[in-house]
């Protein structure tokens, strides 16, 4: 008879069973929610709100139909996901880019209101197992929860890749590594399956996030350069192949005894509320830690604070003003060219321009948005992209004229430009022996280095920089040209190597 109602249990259960499947269409929704919510808001020119409402009417259809099914479809219930997952997402973004909420305190109120559900839910219900979705309540609570774990993820993903600047990739490998940590605790240190199963899944959002990016950046931003377009498709075909797989093998809806696993739970609650205790100061001590030290190395990389953005705003204010010449010209492809080179320096530049002044960076960052899905619109409009320009243009120029307040305490550049003084010298030498071919990887050697420099070396004397960057962007177009002319590149040379000299002694 306990038998019979066990799997009785299981058939009215409203989620499927936690398989490798589970797991790998649950990395590719977190992937979809992603780059479709930039391909809705970039590509389509939708906006940061509109693709809010857009996407928050979509879920609710959907979470509609998956409350009104009286078992698990598979069909109905990953796409629920899917959305609920672009939806979360927006959540935090709209939070941080619309109204200015700083992730930190994003961060914080998600980890208070995900922990306020798990509590108020194993209250009421005495299991935090989603193999017992078998009742209204249940269900109401565990897609609430599903809601906190993708916009906490966002928040969490964004504030370590962005913010401090780890950058998606090396954020993806760190969650790889927790992930693994805690799939070898469960294995064989006898951690708590359906603790395991929460800490993982909230994990699995930055996952797919830094996934996303990683395929659907540009190669210039040190992706695969797939676009969100081409990534949503692979993903929603792969998705639909998995949901095809599992509607046809039934292998996610497999009987489990959900006896097994309470009893298990009931008789170990000790023990749980330990483990629970005791990730949550591991997870407190790791997090807060690894903020405080990558701040302090931030904090480390400048010669001395600054009080302003004051002259540290000028390769974005010239990429605005390219990317104006190419709308003026209705040269849209390169303008769309020069937003992913736009979109990649201000996100590289988030971790130490945003800790300068968070209020001014939030401000840019927003009219850098309405530039960025003007310009990839399928369709882009030149008086909306113009319009869009020019607000951000005049945003960013009157940050980047503000007085700064380092004075005579910046250190001087002197002695850190000995290398770029050494690739110019080699450049007019090849200039002037005619070796065009070697002169051109030299210029691509020093625009490596150089922007590989930019950080410390404008950090140090900005107004310096500025100046020296303008003579190399000189250098740079006079070598690389179709049909470089000698005189041309040596007059650029020159002219660069003095700035450089002057500035290094």
């Amino acid at each position: 008879m306990q038998t019979n109602q066990n799997n009785l249990k299981i058939l009215l259960s409203k989620v499927p069973e936690v398989t490798i499947f589970f797991w790998i269409i649950k990395i590719l929704c977190t992937t979809v929610g992603e780059t479709f919510a930039d391909f809705l808001n970039f590509n389509l020119g939708f906006g940061l709100t509109l693709t809010t409402i857009i996407m928050g009417i979509a879920f609710f259809i959907l979470l509609y139909l998956q409350f009104r099914a009286t078992k698990y479809i598979p069909g109905i219930y990953w796409t629920t996901v899917v959305l609920i997952s672009v939806f979360g997402t927006l959540v935090t973004d709209n939070l941080t880019d619309a109204v200015g909420v700083p992730l930190e305190l994003s961060t914080v109120v998600f980890s208070v209101l995900l922990g306020l559900t798990f509590l108020f839910w194993y209250l009421s219900e005495k299991t935090l197992s989603i193999h017992s979705i078998y009742t209204r309540k249940r269900e109401v609570f565990y897609w609430l929860t599903i809601l906190f774990t993708f916009a906490l993820g966002t928040a969490v993903g964004d504030l370590y890749s962005e913010q401090l600047g780890l950058g998606y990739l090396l954020t993806g490998l760190i969650v790889i590594i927790i992930i693994a940590c805690v799939f070898m605790a469960w294995k064989f240190l006898k951690l708590d399956g359906v603790l395991a199963f929460w800490i993982a899944y909230i994990l699995t959002r930055p996952l797919g996030a830094s996934l996303g990016d990683y395929l659907s950046q540009s190669k210039v931003n040190g992706g695969l350069g797939l676009g969100t377009t081409v990534t949503s498709v692979i993903f929603l075909i792969a998705i639909l192949a998995i949901i095809i797989f599992l509607a046809v093998s039934k292998i996610d809806i497999t009987a489990k005894s959900e006896t097994v696993e309470t009893n298990q739970t009931n008789g170990s609650k000790k023990n749980v509320f330990t483990q629970t205790i005791a990730v949550l100061c591991i997870f407190l001590v790791v997090c807060i830690g690894g903020y405080i030290w990558r701040s302090n190395f931030l904090e480390s990389q400048a010669t001395s604070p600054q009080a302003t953005l004051g002259g540290q705003l000028t390769g974005f204010a010239k990429i605005e003003n390219q990317m104006l010449k190419d709308v003026n010209s209705n040269n849209f492809a390169s303008a769309k060219k020069n937003a992913d080179v736009l979109e990649n320096q201000w996100d590289t530049s988030e971790a130490k321009l945003r800790r300068i002044d968070g209020t001014t960076w939030t401000k840019i960052d927003g009219t850098i948005d309405v530039v960025l899905a003007a310009a990839r619109s399928s369709n882009p409009d030149a008086s909306k992209t113009k319009s869009a320009l020019d607000k951000s243009l005049s945003v960013i120029n009157a940050a980047n004229n503000s007085a700064s307040k380092t004075g005579s305490s910046q250190a001087a550049l002197s002695g850190q430009l000995t290398d770029f003084v050494k690739i110019e010298n080699n450049l007019l030498n090849d200039v002037n022996s005619n070796n065009f071919t070697s002169a051109k990887k030299g210029a691509d050697d020093l625009e490596h280095q150089w922007d590989t420099s930019e950080a410390k070396l404008r950090r140090i004397d900005g107004s310096t920089w500025t100046k020296i960057d303008g003579t190399i962007d000189v250098v740079l177009a006079a070598v690389r040209s179709g049909n470089p002319d000698a005189n041309q590149c040596k007059s650029a040379l020159k002219q660069s190597l003095s700035v450089l000299n002057a500035a290094n002694k």
